[in-house]
């Protein structure tokens, strides 16, 4: 008989060939005690989805867009528990375990890591740290800190909402309402590259708009379009 599942590993994905391998590679030794891990593409133009198949447990093909296709990873998931992982993103040390005892130990729902962003920016430290205080003041997470929950509470909620951006935090805000967070010191290892491509200040300047602009209304499609104006530009 199949053991049960009780980790489901859910990273979407979209032109991540060059990050993933490694992303995947850290997940290993989580596969080896049972956890699943489930890469959905969202229509790559590069090898992503090849080389995700030789380290994951099911590769899968959804509608681009960050919650459309974690929501389809958790759909084919078959764990208690979803642990949704950015493609450049890398757990710490035995990060199943973490959040498994975490939830039973502390009788919760859902939680999140502390953050670290790779690179050489002098102000990558004061970066994540803003970030990890932010959240444990607030009680709202983003995927960048690698967002954990039971698969129970998932569903009650209905998943991610279909919006274009800010879909983790309108997740952990119905979350938080439900549930306080399990917020983890041990850290998840996310890419500075969008902050060093695009410019440090720009870039930090660029997310405090977009989430004053979400909180205060505005549509997550049109806050969107401002994103994606701002990597190609």
């Amino acid at each position: 008989m199949t053991a049960p599942v009780r980790l489901s590993v859910i990273i979407p994905c979209l032109d991540e060939a060059a990050e993933i391998a490694a992303t995947l590679e850290a997940l290993r030794p989580m596969r080896g005690r049972g956890a699943e891990v489930i890469v959905v593409d969202g229509g790559s133009s590069d090898n992503t989805v090849a080389v995700a198949h030789s380290h994951a447990d099911l590769v899968t093909i959804a509608e681009r867009g960050r919650a459309r296709q974690m929501n389809a990873g958790a759909a084919a998931a078959r764990g208690d528990v979803l642990f949704f992982l950015h493609a450049d993103s890398q757990v710490p040390e035995r990060a199943d375990q973490l959040i498994l005892d975490s939830l039973s130990a502390n009788h919760r729902n859902w939680g999140r890591f502390d953050v670290s962003i790779r690179g050489d920016h002098p102000l990558f430290g004061a970066i994540a740290a803003t970030m990890n205080a932010r959240s444990r003041w607030t009680g709202i997470a983003t995927g960048d800190q690698g967002l954990f929950v039971t698969r129970k509470m998932f569903e009650q909620l209905g998943g991610f909402p279909d919006i274009a951006l800010m879909e983790d935090v309108a997740l952990t805000t119905a979350l938080k309402r439900l549930s306080a967070p399990v917020c983890l010191h041990q850290r998840v290892s996310t890419s500075g590259r969008r902050w060093q491509k695009h410019g440090l200040l720009r870039t930090i300047l660029l997310m405090w708009r977009l989430r004053l602009a979400y909180w205060l209304g505005a549509d997550p499609n049109v806050l969107a379009s401002r994103y994606v104006a701002h990597k190609q530009s």
